[in-house]
């Protein structure tokens, strides 16, 4: 006779006949970075990196810092102080020997320029009672020659003509010029002034005359033509800075 089971039998036996076993998967190993072992540069690759670092912060240097020119660094003067004496007293003898004290007219020098000293046979002659000179220079120079018995000025024309006569670079300087300016000014105290402007093609010449004390005064800034395109702001201050005192 055939045995009928009986579902909730069938569904014992099944359980009881599967034994389910639960396994826990491996549980890998913490992940570790690896440690890059990092070997000391090789010596000449240490001296190419030091010798690139040190051109890179000396281009930087460069490029950073304004180098100086000469516009960066104005020129100096100094004041001379002229005292127009005769040849007689000249060199303090005969007269006070304190420039600044006794001193007729002054202008600007600028540093580093040198003194000529005037012999008395010169100063008795054209009247030269001082000069200065560039020494790296030579002839780029100031100098002043002065007059007695002249109470006025006499037209512009006429003055610088008369200087002239008395002095033969002036004279070359005057005959090959592409141009010649003349034009009046007066100080704070009313005192007369010309000032003169030749542009000559070996030359440049700077001149200022005026009348004090009964006497003619005439300063000179002389250069050649190269040295005057160079230094003409130098120039132009010491042409300026001359006036009479006292």
């Amino acid at each position: 006779m055939a045995t009928i089971l009986h579902h909730s039998s069938f569904l014992s036996s099944s359980s009881s006949s599967t034994t389910t076993t639960t396994t826990k998967p491996p549980i890998p190993p913490p992940f570790s970075r690896p440690h890059a072992t990092l070997s000391p540069p090789s010596k000449p690759l240490l001296i190419k990196l030091t010798t690139t670092l040190t051109a890179t912060a000396l281009a930087t240097t460069i490029l950073t810092t304004t180098s100086p020119s000469l516009a960066d660094s104005p020129t100096t003067y100094k004041i001379y102080y002229g005292t127009a004496a005769s040849a007689a007293n000249y060199g303090g003898y005969g007269g006070n020997s304190d420039k600044k004290a006794s001193a007729e007219y002054i202008y600007d020098v600028p540093d580093g320029w040198k003194e000529r000293l005037v012999s008395k046979v010169e100063k008795g002659t054209n009247g030269t009672d001082s000069e200065f000179y560039n020494p790296k220079k030579k002839t780029e120079k100031e100098y002043l020659t002065y007059l007695a018995g002249f109470r006025q000025l006499a037209p512009k024309d006429a003055v610088l003509n008369n200087l002239a006569l008395s002095d033969v670079n002036l004279q070359d300087i005057i005959a090959n010029a592409d141009s010649v300016t003349s034009e009046e000014r007066k100080d704070e105290n009313g005192q007369l002034y010309y000032d003169y402007e030749i542009d000559g093609v070996t030359a440049h010449s700077l001149i200022t005359v005026t009348c004090a004390k009964n006497k003619l005064y005439a300063h000179f800034v002389n250069a050649p033509a190269p040295e005057w395109k160079k230094d003409q702001d130098t120039l132009r201050h010491i042409h300026q800075s001359f006036k009479t005192v006292g």
